[in-house]
């Protein structure tokens, strides 16, 4: 059975802060251009966007769903045109007291079909308005979230959200817990997958004993169409819903992740973004948690929240575990190359010229041989994607909500 690539946690246009582009038809594409089989549709919850889904997808008779023909366009580099099934998904936040504290949890979850999605809404839209935000926000405990999404459908199935975000998720320092079962308490088993978030990966999650049985899946959490992707998952099943749960329940038939450099994400180290300060563990603690340059306290990043919660040392190797694989996203690799911004029309075009070339981004990034992709692009760019896949680079850790920099070359190098 060959692998496909799933991302399981994108949005709307009707989240906040998210592109009006991120229509059914873009996401399609675009889902295409990078090498996804099976991408979510987020934001289920939202009526609007559920009425354009319903309008828009049709159902395959798996539990999964595909783009009518007459929403398909023709803009897809035939290298990279293949086949696109949409997960019924939806990031749901809650916000509410428990030990006394304040906690805010995010969720993703995904239904089957659209008659369990609503039913999923029906319970929702009791607690919270639906139509203010495609996430939407509740008061409501994430353990009775879970409840909710029993009781509406047996096949359905929550996982949290960028676990370890420090803000927003079940282990975040700032409003999370220190286990699954404090969050979730008896109904813990049910709780089969986790989402890693972008400033942590795989290695960092095995150094606590406790999540070995949890499949650990990354996605994009993408707010536009060209951030689907960035993390993302390996299926080696038939591409069906229950086939895709089964294997987070199971772990057999996931293959793996795909993922950033953990320290490019926006809260791997601690720190202080209005002063510019970035800190390590060591350095926070030493610090008393408080930022030098203003004495207020840091964001406590990812890396020493795992630090505090691990029961491993680090570099620990879980047997039978499934491999990751850490990726640049391919228009930051070509400005790094062409020495211009990312966002610059010179890297579009030289993204698309290799995408026609090459085919799908995943493939050029993870697949393609080195002697194709310099005769497509340059000896830089061969090079550059080499290192990348070697893990050869050089980081500047992201922090409180500040992305990190990964550079593969010296500058002084380039051409």
């Amino acid at each position: 059975m060959k692998t496909y690539i799933a991302d399981l946690h994108i949005h709307s246009k009707y989240s906040r802060a998210t592109s009006p582009d991120m229509s059914p038809e873009n996401i399609w594409k675009w889902a295409q251009l990078k090498g996804i089989t099976v991408i979510g549709t987020g934001d289920f919850t939202h009526p609007k966007w559920s009425d354009e889904l319903r309008e828009k997808l049709e159902p395959t008779g798996s539990g999964l769903f595909r783009l009518k023909k007459e929403f398909q366009t023709d803009e897809i580099h035939d290298s990279c045109r293949q086949d696109v099934f949409f997960i019924l998904s939806a990031e749901i936040s809650c916000i509410y007291s428990k030990n006394g504290k304040t906690r805010k949890i995010h969720s993703i979850v995904f239904a089957p079909d659209f008659a369990d999605a609503a039913k999923i809404n029906a319970a929702l839209s009791l607690i919270g308005n639906l139509s203010a935000d495609g996430r939407p926000i509740l008061g409501l405990d994430a353990k009775e979230l879970l409840t909710i999404v029993m009781n509406a459908s047996p096949e359905a199935m929550l996982a949290p959200a960028h676990a370890w975000t420090p803000h927003f998720s079940v282990f975040g320092a700032a409003s999370g817990f220190d286990s699954l079962e404090e969050c979730f308490e008896e109904l813990t088993p049910h709780i089969h997958a986790i989402e890693t978030g972008l400033s942590s990966d795989p290695a960092m999650n095995r150094r606590l004993s406790a999540l070995d049985k949890i499949t650990l899946i990354s996605n994009s959490d993408a707010h536009s169409p060209a951030k689907i992707g960035r993390e993302a998952n390996i299926f080696d099943t038939e591409i069906s819903y229950k086939a895709m749960m089964d294997a987070l329940k199971t772990k057999k038939g996931f293959s793996g992740t795909i993922e950033f450099f953990p320290e490019e994400g926006k809260y791997h180290y601690d720190g202080h973004r209005l002063c510019k300060t970035s800190l390590s563990p060591k350095e926070t603690i030493k610090h008393n948690y408080l930022c030098p340059v203003c004495g207020k306290k840091v964001t406590v990043g990812v890396m020493h929240r795992v630090e505090k919660l691990a029961d491993r040392e680090e570099g620990f190797k879980l047997k039978g575990a499934p491999p990751f694989y850490s990726i640049i996203p391919l228009p930051e690799i070509i400005a790094e190359v062409l020495k211009v911004g990312v966002s610059s029309k010179k890297v579009d075009n030289e993204y698309q010229n290799l995408l026609q070339k090459l085919g799908s981004e995943f493939k050029i990034l993870m697949d393609a041989p080195l002697d194709e992709i310099e005769r497509a692009g340059s000896p830089f760019l061969r090079e550059a994607i080499s290192m990348m896949r070697s893990g050869n680079v050089h980081i500047a850790p992201g922090y409180d909500g500040e992305f990190g920099k990964v550079k593969i070359y010296d500058p002084s190098k380039l051409p």
